[in-house]
C-alpha cells in the first residue's frame, strides 16, 4: 500500500494548473497506485495528483463501487445544475453547498494510453467535476456565490488543520462528513 499525505487548502500546488501527462510509464502507473491507495485509505471518493503534490493531469475515483482513473481529462457537462453537498480531502472535515452540472462525459485516457470515456450523472458527474477543477487549480469553494464562499473561508481559517499544506498525520474519518471527493 502507497498511502501518501494529502496536500491541504493553501498549499500552492492546488492552485496552480496541472501539466498533460506525456509519458504513459512506469511512474504513471505509480502515481495511479499511490492516488487509489490515498483515496481508498482517506476514504474519499476522487483524488487528484495535484493533491498529492504532482502537477500532472491525473485523477483517481471511487463511486457507487466502481473504481478508476482518468488521464487528461476533458469533459462535456450537461445544462442541467443541481446543488448538493460537496467535500473535499484538501479541506478535511468540510462541506459546502456546490452547483455542479448533472451529467458529464469524461473523456481520457487510462494509465497505459488507452482512450477511455467516463459518462455519470450526479455524484460521478459531480466528482470527475470536482477532480477535473483540481487538475486546473480550482477548489471547489471556487464555484459558490460569494456570500456562501464568504462562510465557507471562515469555516475554513477556523479549522485546526489551516495553515499545515501537508498533514503529519491522517485525519481520522470520523471529523470528516462522509466522503469527500
Amino acid at each position: 500500500m502507497s498511502v501518501k499525505p494529502i496536500r491541504l487548502f493553501g498549499d500552492p500546488v492546488l492552485r496552480t494548473p496541472a501539466e498533460p501527462v506525456r509519458d504513459f510509464d512506469k511512474e504513471l502507473r505509480q502515481l495511479v497506485k499511490d492516488l487509489t491507495d490515498t483515496m481508498i485509505d482517506a476514504p474519499g471518493a476522487g483524488l487528484a495528483a495535484p493533491q498529492l503534490g504532482v502537477g500532472l493531469r491525473v485523477f483517481t475515483y471511487y463511486v457507487d463501487d466502481v473504481l478508476g482513473h482518468l488521464v487528461n481529462p476533458t469533459l462535456d457537462l450537461s445544462d442541467e445544475e443541481e446543488t448538493g453537498d460537496e467535500g473535499c480531502l484538501s479541506l478535511p472535515g468540510l462541506a459546502f453547498p456546490t452547483p455542479r452540472a448533472v451529467g458529464a462525459v469524461a473523456k481520457g485516457f487510462n494509465m497505459h494510453g488507452e482512450p477511455i470515456t467516463v459518462e455519470g450523472t450526479h455524484l460521478l458527474a459531480r466528482c470527475v467535476q470536482h477532480e477535473t477543477d483540481h487538475l486546473d487549480g480550482i477548489i471547489f469553494i471556487d464555484r459558490m456565490d460569494p456570500e456562501q464562499r464568504k462562510a465557507a473561508m471562515k469555516a475554513i481559517r477556523e479549522a485546526e488543520w489551516f495553515g499545515d499544506p501537508v498533514p503529519q498525520v491522517k485525519v481520522s474519518p470520523h471529523k470528516t462528513l462522509g466522503k469527500a471527493i
